[in-house]
């Protein structure tokens, strides 16, 4: 692994800026989640938990509905400034409200929804504001960085916050929570590049094009877009029915509790950080959309390793799925980073990041229609089969195509035979 990629990216300090401030946004969400949950548990129970997902889940999508225009039409540096400002302050009133004893389980689920319509502007501004503060050699390493850090977030938020509160309580975790959000903003307001409302560069145009209707053209026109949203959405719902069948291995399968359940889902998180950083630090390749195919195919067919109910074949194969799966998401945002014009690319990382992320509770589904009825072999074959046929279909449209850095689909050259 190319460590100095890194080191090099690092030295960036704006770069530097917006990673950290990314880093600690992300602990403090996995930290606000162990949080709210407890709180949550011991005044509702499971019942309380389902709602709770839901409010931080669903209103992801209506969030980035309205989220995706504003990237485009105002200043992304405010935004993220009133974004995380405005957020700071609602969590900040769940300790106030608890310490005056006045807090009712609305309020947590109140918190939860505004959560889940404002969580888009991080999710999808990063990868929008990326292009201006480091240059197109280094977006790949970019990438990668910020998968690792949600990756390890994902894992490490959640337990530093469990470990917080058993040290103090749930609500003094929100405290801590709400100065991560005012330290996020002073981080972005250092920034020196501008962040600025963005505009029309280049031979896309000197007018603005607002709403949805441009940013479905250039997805659907630019095959290295629809290709992409496409396969990892399809690779998405794969993933969604991992989510139920994990739990239901562990429960009935291995009759063991949430030890063995937490020991596969951290297996996997092992594996995507690998990815993550090993992909980061590798250069851009011309045969960028035939490594992310080749990288599809094969974490896709690992998912066959899952069809003997055996813990170890299930922990490599998990692992495996893992390396493989998260290099998929590092090459593939650089693809998106450089293909989108700037002007529309707040929009277009929302629609394809909510359409994406929106596959996972459809596998969720599939997935416990199947194992209601003890299907879980089946449920193996076809997950896999999907993860990897759309791997299958972007080896043969690529093989030959060359991907090059700076080239947006305005300019259509995406047909450009590759070099040897």
């Amino acid at each position: 692994m190319n460590v100095k990629a890194y080191l090099d990216l690092l030295r960036i300090g704006d770069y530097r800026l917006l990673w950290s401030a990314l880093v600690l946004n992300l602990l403090g969400d996995g930290a606000t989640y162990a949080a709210l949950a407890w709180i949550t548990v011991e005044r509702a129970g499971a019942a309380g938990l389902g709602v709770l997902g839901v409010c931080l889940t669903l209103p992801v999508i209506l969030g980035g509905a309205v989220v995706g225009p504003l990237l485009d039409r105002f200043s992304r540096r405010k935004l993220f400034i009133y974004d995380s400002v405005f957020r700071g302050a609602v969590v900040a009133l769940i300790p106030l409200l608890a310490w005056l004893g006045a807090l009712e389980q609305w309020h947590l689920y109140s918190v939860a929804v505004v959560y889940g319509l404002l969580k888009i502007i991080p999710l999808a501004g990063t990868p929008a504001v990326l292009p201006e503060l480091v240059p197109g050699e280094k977006l790949q390493a970019a990438s990668g960085l910020e998968a690792t850090a949600m990756g390890a977030a994902n894992v490490v938020g959640p337990a530093l916050g469990a470990l917080l509160i058993a040290a103090f309580d749930a609500p003094s975790v929100l405290v801590l929570d709400a100065v991560t959000y005012l330290i996020f903003a002073l981080l972005i307001s250092r920034i020196k590049a501008p962040m600025g409302r963005p505009e029309p560069t280049g031979e896309t145009g000197t007018r603005r094009k607002p709403g949805w209707t441009p940013v479905f053209k250039l997805i659907v026109r630019d095959r290295f877009l629809l290709v992409l949203t496409l396969s990892f959405a399809a690779f998405n719902v794969s993933a969604g029915a991992l989510v139920v069948a994990l739990p239901w291995l562990a429960k009935f399968e291995f009759d063991s509790g949430p030890g063995v359940l937490g020991l596969m889902l951290a297996v996997m998180a092992a594996g995507e950080l690998i990815g993550s950083l090993v992909s980061g630090a590798v250069q851009t390749s011309e045969k960028q959309m035939l490594r992310i195919g080749v990288l599809q195919l094969l974490s896709g067919a690992v998912l066959f390793l899952l069809v003997p109910t055996s813990l170890p074949w299930i922990l490599l194969g998990l692992a495996l799925n893992g390396i493989l799966s998260a290099p998929m998401t590092v090459l593939g945002g650089v693809v998106r980073m450089t293909r989108v014009p700037n002007q529309m690319r707040g929009r277009a990382m929302t629609l394809m990041r909510t359409l994406m992320a929106g596959a996972l509770p459809a596998g969720s589904a599939v997935g416990g229609v199947l194992l209601s009825g003890s299907h879980y072999t089946g449920l193996v074959l076809g997950v896999a089969a999907l993860a990897a046929a759309p791997g299958v279909l972007t080896v043969v449209l690529f093989r030959n195509t060359a991907f090059r850095l700076g080239v947006t689909a305005g300019e259509q050259q995406d047909s450009v035979p590759a070099t040897s």
